[in-house]
């Protein structure tokens, strides 16, 4: 979760919310807890790849199952698309930016084709770097001064579109929790494992998050972190800290690749789950012999994301990832509030909130970005379609001939 999402999207949440972003923040923080809830109670009960996407077709039906992984796929390829261009825009020499994104694709691509033990040691390294720098940053930042408590939320009020539309951005930053749950049969223990860790990362992060908002509203003031586009390194520079900015583009640099792989390690698995119903070409179903990974998923997913850092931008990409991802948890919150007494950990009321602010937080995304999103969601649709009346086509003309 620790990702490019803390070095980039504060910036386009300051420009919606101005100095209510901790608004925005709390709101965000909340949806997502709900959403974790409702995951951790599902993948207590499902341990199986897929995530959402499996837990929709178990508890709901089959059509929710598909809308659910078809979002999910989406979004957290956009997101990946995003993830590699903040790499990129911190790590590459000007004009090169999009050939060394597409080349972090490819390289993470291959990590994960080998196997998910490698990835999760590569990622335990890349958290550790990650965090390191941001502390850096933080602490040279805080020399510019913290802001008082009433300075938070005391400018002119953007209203109540402003402060929702923060939040839907603002958490692009917090949907990692979502990829724990697309990987229970590559873990010990899943029914365990898996809820504690989702409910811890999101604690984990919501903390940090909080005290990132903080320091770069007082660092930067409103106005100025809205502009920015590398708002943590702008922060770090104007507390006088001149050897912060290197640490500082590591730091980021390192949180995107992080991110990035674990981004493609969830969008392969949730792929293979929808591929073996039928709801993907079947053959991205294949597991690889040695690795044990779904490597056609894996390389297809690599393909896409190299194609979009090639022609996309960065804000655009944050807010149709909002857009996959917050419909994705719909799908979540209904199939967990289905549970029966015996499968719940957490009350319905949970769920309940988690779909409404989920609803609420896509319908006050960028237009841009709900009109993309609604377009490449009845591709997805039409693609069923199809896909489901040639199934039932060729099953019709098995049984005429037996």
């Amino acid at each position: 979760m620790i990702g490019a999402g803390v070095f980039s999207v504060f910036a386009p949440a300051a420009a919606a919310a101005g100095s209510w972003l901790l608004a925005g923040l709390l709101i965000a923080a909340v949806v997502a807890f709900c959403n974790a809830t409702a995951s951790a109670q599902l993948a207590a009960v499902h341990p199986q790849s897929g995530g959402s996407y499996l837990y929709g077709r178990e508890r709901l039906g089959p059509w929710w199952g598909y809308l659910a992984g078809w979002s999910f796929v989406i979004g957290k390829i956009a997101s990946c698309a995003a993830m590699a261009l903040v790499f990129a825009s911190y790590a590459a020499p000007a004009g090169w930016e999009r050939p060394v994104a597409a080349a972090a694709v490819v390289a993470l691509a291959a990590v994960n084709y080998v196997g998910i033990t490698r990835t999760a040691r590569l990622t335990r390294v890349i958290v550790v770097v990650a965090l390191l720098c941001l502390v850096v940053a933080l602490a040279a930042a805080s020399g510019s001064g913290l802001p008082a408590l009433g300075d938070l939320g005391s400018g002119a009020a953007p209203g109540p579109l402003g402060v929702l539309q923060s939040a839907g951005l603002l958490f692009f930053a917090f949907a990692g929790y979502a990829r724990i749950a697309t990987m229970g049969e590559e873990v010990r223990d899943p029914a365990r494992t898996i809820p504690r860790a989702i409910v811890l990362a999101l604690s984990l992060a919501v903390a940090i998050y909080a005290a990132v908002a903080v320091v770069l509203f007082g660092a930067l003031g409103p106005d100025v972190l809205a502009a920015s586009t590398t708002p943590v390194l702008d922060a770090a520079e104007a507390g006088g800290w001149g050897w912060a900015g290197p640490v500082v583009r590591l730091g980021a640099a390192v949180a995107a690749l992080g991110a990035l792989l674990g981004l493609i390690a969830g969008i392969g698995r949730t792929s293979l789950a929808m591929a073996r119903n039928d709801d993907l070409p079947r053959w991205l179903s294949a597991v690889h012999p040695r690795f044990q990974t779904p490597h056609r998923a894996e390389v297809v997913v690599a393909l896409v994301v190299v194609a979009l850092v090639l022609t996309v931008d960065l804000r655009g990409a944050i807010g149709f990832s909002s857009f996959g991802v917050l419909l994705y948890y719909v799908v979540a919150n209904a199939s967990a509030f289905t549970q029966p007494a015996g499968q719940r950990r957490y009350p319905r009321a949970l769920q309940v909130l988690g779909g409404l602010g989920c609803v609420v937080l896509v319908a006050t995304l960028p237009t841009s970005a709900v009109l993309a999103g609604l377009a490449v969601l009845a591709v997805g649709v039409a693609y069923r379609l199809v896909a489901t009346y040639a199934l039932r086509s060729k099953a019709a003309r098995r049984s005429t001939k037996a």
